[in-house]
């Protein structure tokens, strides 16, 4: 079994560009979550968001979808900082595997609004590819000549999970020697927003923006959209040494479930079965997991089943591990949102920090957690895992082991 090594990480959200920026908003304990500014929100019941401020992105590529953008940024970001250069053969080598919940949502929502609401009868002749799914895989292969295996995970807010996750599962079998893999979302449109409104489980306004994500919180309202992208190249270990690339983490375990019940409400049974799955996979026992980054939404039904997932899965270790849910910094990205977690979590713990759950003053006794509240926390960790459960009942957990592991 080949070991599959994390050599480069690119990260965009409502926290910034770049992983930089990222640790920052950590170390100070910030939240990206504010009034929406890219459409009018006042006629809406939801008006806040984790939006990608456009300062942040004077380049943003115009020619494709703004969730292909936000990939193409995020690779970007991430195969510069593994020095990744491939001549034909190695870039046969190599996989796209980028994940999103809802694609080309800007394209979509603007012809609807063009067809339905201004009686046009033509569209823009790019309205399909740039609005399919596999559009930033696509267009993340085509911009570095990536011709290896190359497709996208659709599985909600598991997406960007599953995308890692799967790459690392074909590096480790030998059916690639690198990937560049990860999650992208960009549902702010004012269709999306209207949807997710009908489902009646999104924080409102409230005096401060910045409060109103609460994960495990006693007086949580719920979860908050976000946006934004993620993507970490992933190298077969031994590969990655030769060519002297620094080492920023390892992808040692992978497990996925489906709850095969009620496409909202989570499945205690099916959140613990892949969280034990992915340390049998890891070959790790719970008392190495020294952090969990939770899916931790702010919805009641979420906070309170994966909190009694984590103690069912990890025995009474999972009341003394850490967990916080960095949702309460960036927002729910939905299908980048496993993927910005992830990146998140290892540069955050590879700098020396546990980031923390914002807003987390009064946890909820449903949510019997060791929770790292309100402020980021030092420690040395050397594995965590990182939790991804999605509507339709799709789970995704992934361990991986930080630099401090082997040093």
């Amino acid at each position: 079994m080949r070991r599959v090594a994390v050599t480069g990480i690119g990260i965009l959200s409502a926290l910034g560009r770049g992983v930089d920026a990222h640790l920052e908003a950590v170390r100070r304990a910030s939240s990206g979550v504010r009034r929406i500014r890219r459409f009018d929100p006042e006629p809406y019941v939801c008006r806040i968001a984790a939006e990608v401020s456009e300062e942040a992105i004077p380049d943003l590529p115009r020619d494709v979808d703004r969730v292909t953008a936000y990939a193409l940024l995020a690779a970007e970001e991430a195969i510069e900082q593994a020095g990744l250069v491939l001549d034909a053969a190695a870039a046969g080598r190599t996989a796209t595997v980028i994940g999103t919940a809802l694609g080309g949502s800007e394209t979509l929502d603007s012809g609807y609004e063009r067809l339905y609401g201004r009686g046009q009868t033509r569209l823009p002749p790019m309205s399909i590819p740039r609005g399919m799914y596999n559009a930033p895989t696509s267009e993340v292969s085509r911009r570095w000549r990536l011709t290896g295996p190359a497709f996208a995970t659709v599985s909600a807010c598991a997406s960007g999970a599953h995308a890692i996750g799967q790459a690392a599962m074909w590096i480790r079998f030998g059916l690639a020697d690198a990937a560049v893999a990860g999650g992208a979302d960009a549902p702010l449109t004012p269709g999306i927003v209207r949807g997710w409104e009908a489902l009646r489980v999104l924080a409102p306004e409230g005096d401060d923006p910045a409060r109103a994500c609460r994960p495990f919180s006693e007086d949580r309202q719920g979860m908050v959209l976000g946006e934004g992208a993620a993507v970490l190249v992933l190298e077969e270990m031994e590969r990655a040494r030769g060519r002297g690339a620094a080492i920023l983490g390892e992808i040692v375990g992978f497990g996925m479930t489906s709850d095969a019940a009620h496409p909202t409400d989570p499945s205690v049974e099916g959140e613990a079965r892949a969280i034990s799955r992915a340390l049998e996979d890891a070959a790790l026992d719970a008392e190495a997991i020294g952090y969990i980054n939770a899916h931790g939404t702010a919805t009641r039904a979420n906070d309170v089943a994966e909190a009694e997932a984590i103690r069912r899965a990890l025995g009474e270790a999972g009341e003394r591990i850490p967990v916080s849910s960095t949702k309460s910094m960036h927002g729910h990205a939905m299908g980048a949102g496993g993927a910005i977690e992830a990146a998140l979590s290892l540069a955050s713990l590879d700098s020396g920090w546990l980031p923390p759950t914002l807003n987390l003053e009064r946890p909820d006794p449903a949510c019997r957690l060791a929770h790292v509240a309100l402020l980021p926390r030092p420690a040395r960790v050397t594995a965590f895992l990182s939790n991804s459960f999605a509507f339709g009942g799709l789970n995704a957990v992934l361990a991986i082991r930080t630099i401090h592991a082997s040093s």
